[in-house]
């Protein structure tokens, strides 16, 4: 079994709101990983007192113990249990109900000696290569499709040059529209503190034969495909197999910093945090 990990903020002066871990069981027998995307609020009243890393930590933390501790329980049910958990923890002193409390996407999946299960809830992506070498990207492609107004505010925002006041209030006529759908029906879905999201996530599985790898993104690291278009799925999974998790994320840096105010490639942020999680079972 090969198991390899990196993660890394986009700005050293900001806290990592990416989350990656692996757990291995006590048997030896199978395994499980978890990826986590925090969702950056605006720069205002969340309802919350604590920080997006903070509920990252607690989140995937509790996914990735209940993972190799309740085998019979599917991932989804382990989704929807950790959110509640993690929610517990903070109901008394925030306002879970607030749209912006903390919140992230999530990439899970979890391999016994016969099948992996996997799972996707919102815009991190999960690459299954299968033996004969072809790569199967797994998304939640809801985020994607927005309504044609809201996707037209989003162009509208990038269109403008970054750092201007004109390019602010766009954008946070933009949030508000993308906050509305946040979690709604007709919208797209992340893990903030309703455990029935959970049956949102696209889930399933594949017998462990016909698999070689897996690869976890979050959207700072598929951007290198998504955004900068520098390879396809299968050579995303290339570039990990072969030079390491770290690569992919120095290759999106680069690319990054050759286009620092995304005129060349429109993104929400100019450099955004990364982790990537690869295993060959």
């Amino acid at each position: 079994m090969r198991i390899e990990l990196a993660t890394e903020p986009g700005d050293a002066q900001h806290p990592n709101e990416d989350y990656a871990s692996v757990a291995l069981p006590a048997s030896g027998e199978g395994g499980a990983f978890v990826l986590l995307d925090g969702v950056t609020p605006p720069a205002e009243d969340y309802g919350c007192v604590h920080t997006v890393p903070w509920f990252t930590a607690r989140l995937g933390g509790a996914m990735l113990e209940l993972s190799v501790s309740h085998r019979d329980m599917t991932l989804p049910e382990l989704l929807s249990t950790a959110i509640s958990r993690t929610a517990d923890i903070h109901r008394d002193t925030c306002d879970l109900s607030h749209a912006r409390t903390p919140q992230a996407t999530v990439v899970a999946a979890r391999w016994s000696g016969a099948a992996v299960e996997y799972l996707v809830l919102s815009d991190s992506v999960l690459l299954l290569e299968l033996a004969d070498g072809s790569v199967h990207p797994v998304r939640d492609r809801r985020l994607d499709e927005l309504p044609p107004a809201v996707r037209d505010r989003r162009a509208a925002v990038r269109a403008l040059p970054r750092g201007s006041a004109e390019r602010a209030a766009a954008a946070r006529k933009y949030v508000r529209a993308v906050e509305a759908l946040r979690n709604a029906e007709g919208g797209f879905f992340t893990a903030a503190a309703d455990p029935a999201v959970a049956a949102r996530a696209v889930s399933g599985s594949v017998p462990r034969a016909g698999l070689r790898s897996l690869t976890a993104l979050s959207d700072g690291a598929s951007r290198w495909t998504e955004v900068f278009q520098e390879g396809s799925w299968a050579d995303c999974v290339a570039q990990v197999t072969g030079h390491g998790p770290q690569s992919l994320i120095d290759r999106v840096r680069a690319a990054e910093a050759a286009d620092p105010q995304g005129t060349a490639y429109p993104r929400g942020k100019a450099r955004d945090d990364a982790a990537v999680i690869f295993v060959a079972p």
